[in-house]
């Protein structure tokens, strides 16, 4: 992993995390217009980290919810059909 893939998913973590607790997405798009203009090689990798952690994100949420579902459904009792 490059130095700039490092930093960007170490920043993108924390900026998501802010975003998580604020509501607060404009951050990301402010976060990524002072990045590009110092790096445009770290803008991407931002960029891309966000992406990449807010799908990972998801998806874990998604399956947390499949398995609660699973588990509620096991555990319902049998109708008397």
């Amino acid at each position: 992993m490059s130095l700039a893939d490092d930093l960007a998913n170490k920043l993108a973590a924390k900026v998501i995390a802010h975003v998580e607790k604020t509501g607060d997405e404009d951050i990301i798009k402010i976060m990524s217009q002072s990045l590009g203009d110092s790096s445009q090689t770290l803008q991407e990798a931002f960029i891309t980290s966000v992406r990449v952690q807010r799908a990972a994100i998801r998806a874990d949420r998604q399956l947390k919810a499949r398995i609660a579902e699973m588990e509620n459904k096991s555990a319902a009792p049998e109708g008397d059909g």
